[in-house]
């Protein structure tokens, strides 16, 4: 048996992501190619050729950390990505997995009125998000015991 019983990813952001990251990757190298062409009075040597397209993978790289959110369920808690955080929620903790009216992504809901937003699960994936929501509501019942704290809406 595996760490983890269900791995939960969003479908459209990577997708953005990704095309957003090589589109500006492409642009920077262009850029920095076709400093030296033609004359505008500044000098550029190939050093700012090579900053500019470094410059480009630099700002691909930090457009993927988009693509990096995920939720992992398993008999130790709730396991939340988002783009730089990590955090491994016991189900002790765990009142609710909620998806406000009108919120943009589901998040797990923590004793105080406290909460972990979940990146993984976007209300822009549409019918990925609800079956991934049916999904979490499965695995809170099991490892719930079909219970939510006190304090769940």
């Amino acid at each position: 048996m595996t760490e983890w019983d269900v791995e939960i990813r969003p479908r459209l952001t990577p997708r953005f992501a990704y095309g957003a990251a090589a589109l500006v990757l492409a642009v920077h190298v262009a850029v920095g190619a076709l400093l030296k062409v033609g004359s505008t009075g500044v000098i550029f040597r190939t050093a700012d050729q090579v900053a500019i397209a470094l410059l480009g993978v630099v700002f691909a790289v930090l457009i993927l950390v988009l693509s990096q959110p995920r939720l992992r369920i398993g008999p130790r808690g709730i396991a939340v990505r988002n783009a730089f955080t990590y955090k491994l929620i016991p189900w002790s903790d765990v009142v609710d997995v909620s998806f406000p009216v009108g919120a943009r992504w589901a998040r797990v809901e923590l004793p105080d009125d406290e909460y972990v937003p979940v990146l993984a699960i976007q209300a822009v994936d549409k019918q990925h998000a609800v079956a991934a929501m049916d999904t979490v509501r499965e695995h809170l019942a099991r490892y719930q015991g079909g219970q939510t704290r006190p304090g769940a809406e």
